[in-house]
Parts: C-alpha cells; sequence; structure tokens
C-alpha cells in the first residue's frame, strides 16, 4: 500500500474555490474539502496577525505531494504559504484506494 496524507493549506479566503479546483483538475488531490472561513493569528515579519482564511484540507497520496507542493506555491498569492501534510496511519480501506484510482 502507498502511503497518503491530509494536507492542510491556508488561503485568502476569494481564493480558496480557485485553488482547490485546481487541486482536483491536475489530480493532485483526490478530495478538497474547503473550510469558507477560519480565524488565524500568526507571527509575520516581527509582528502579530490576525487574518480571515480559508482552509483547504486535502487528501492525496505519498507520492503526489511533491507535485501538489510546487503547484499550489505556483499559484498560491502568499509568499510563504502554509501546506503541511500529516500521514494517514490507518483508515478505510476502500477510501484509501478510492483516492489512488482518483489521482491514478
Amino acid at each position: 500500500m502507498l502511503g497518503y496524507y491530509v494536507v492542510f493549506i491556508t488561503t485568502p479566503v476569494d481564493k480558496a474555490q480557485e485553488i482547490a479546483n485546481y487541486i482536483i483538475e491536475n489530480k493532485l488531490g483526490a478530495c478538497v474539502n474547503v473550510v469558507p472561513e477560519v480565524s488565524s493569528i500568526y507571527w509575520w515579519k516581527g509582528n502579530i496577525e490576525r487574518d480571515k482564511e480559508s482552509l483547504l484540507v486535502v487528501k492525496t497520496s505519498a507520492q503526489k505531494f511533491k507535485d501538489l507542493l510546487e503547484g499550489v506555491k505556483s499559484i498560491h498569492p502568499y509568499t510563504v504559504p502554509e501546506i503541511i501534510a500529516l500521514p494517514i496511519v490507518a483508515g478505510n480501506e476502500d477510501y484509501l484506494k478510492w483516492i489512488d484510482d482518483s489521482i491514478a
């Protein structure tokens, strides 16, 4: 079995659907959940910032992660976008197979 990831990507609210569509259309992920708005508080250039962002939750294979990372960075408006992957350590085998089939 291949490895699988859940990938978190924050985006400007007005770019979430565009980036999600890019991921699916390019088969970089099998599914993208778009959480329309999250409140983010973070350090940037020595200051505490507060923003409304969208959160993308992407399900993909370990094989596709590098392409997902590079592709999203190429269209993402942030200088340093959050793109972090967490390994799926267990899951519904039928769902994991569906991930493979969807991004093949």
